[in-house]
């Protein structure tokens, strides 16, 4: 199974280009789609999930024309927006059976079996008869897992799950999301660096509607060895920095800034060679490309 995405743009009525000749192959697997808020992720999940048209370009999920077989595509789609709401005072159970009757899970005992399976596969099946909506944000989420797994889709898309949890919920939910992602395609639309990083073999960073990267998040944090370089400032010695060197994070430790800075060599300075890690990719390839941009 794999999915190709070739020359795909958008541009809203007005005139923001959210997609700008978008390509990638997306391998059975999880899939990390890393970037900052509006640089085109939600666009991009809401037309591979067909709700919204394309300017221009093709999706394929195999044999599958996404742009145009939106009706097939569907029944093998499995999607959790970054916010979707309930109904109030409807239990799990219930609302996990009427979904599964719009998926086409007509025999009544077939839903059940399913729903059940669903339940304990989340880890929601102690609480299979409360309100959704009186759930806590990671068991929302778990929920909303369930429902996208209905009638065992090839396609799982999931735009900022994580967002919002503590450090258990997201745990839970990261090993969730790892089981399933070992049969199906699973794409993680995230700003998360850690998200991606301790789920994904596959990534791409988009900006501004581009793809600036696309690989192994290991891959690229090795080719940046040797290059990334950090020292601890005052607060007030920042904007001198920020004007001397290639700064492309700064972080309070114990109430300093902790700079660091990309060069191909060694800038002095007292500098320290620091070990790379995906956040240091993330901005160093957006600070590249803002750089160019200028």
């Amino acid at each position: 199974m794999q999915l190709i995405i070739e020359h795909l743009s958008k541009k809203y009525p007005n005139g923001v280009l959210a997609l700008d000749d978008v390509s990638l192959t997306i391998p059975n697997g999880m899939y990390g789609l890393l970037g900052q808020n509006g640089a085109g992720k939600s666009t991009l999940m809401r037309t591979l999930a067909t709700l919204q048209d394309a300017d221009s370009g093709t999706a394929m999920l195999d044999n599958l024309d996404i742009l145009n077989q939106k009706d097939a595509v569907r029944r093998v789609l499995g999607y959790l927006p970054q916010e979707f709401g309930v109904y109030p005072k409807v239990s799990a159970t219930d609302l996990l059976d009427h979904f599964a009757i719009l998926k086409g899970v007509t025999n009544s005992r077939e839903r059940s079996e399913l729903v059940t399976a669903l339940l304990h596969r989340v880890n929601l099946y102690d609480v299979r008869k409360k309100a959704v909506s009186s759930y806590s944000g990671g068991m929302k989420q778990r929920f909303g897992i369930a429902q996208a797994l209905i009638g065992n889709p090839k396609l799982i898309i999931v735009d900022e799950p994580t967002a919002g949890l503590d450090p258990g919920e997201r745990n839970r939910f990261y090993n969730l999301l790892s089981e399933i992602g070992e049969n199906v395609i699973v794409i993680l639309s995230t700003h998360i660096v850690q998200d991606v990083m301790e789920l994904c073999n596959n990534m791409a960073i988009i900006h501004k509607g581009k793809v600036l990267y696309s690989g192994s998040p290991l891959d690229s944090v090795a080719a940046l060895k040797g290059k990334i370089w950090e020292k601890s400032i005052t607060k007030s010695e920042l904007p001198t920095y920020q004007q001397q060197y290639n700064i492309i994070s700064n972080k309070l430790v114990a109430g300093k800034p902790l700079v660091h800075i990309f060069s191909e060599t060694e800038p002095g300075n007292e500098f320290q060679p620091a070990q790379p890690d995906l956040e240091d990719v993330f901005f160093s390839t957006i600070e590249k490309s803002n750089f160019v941009a200028a």
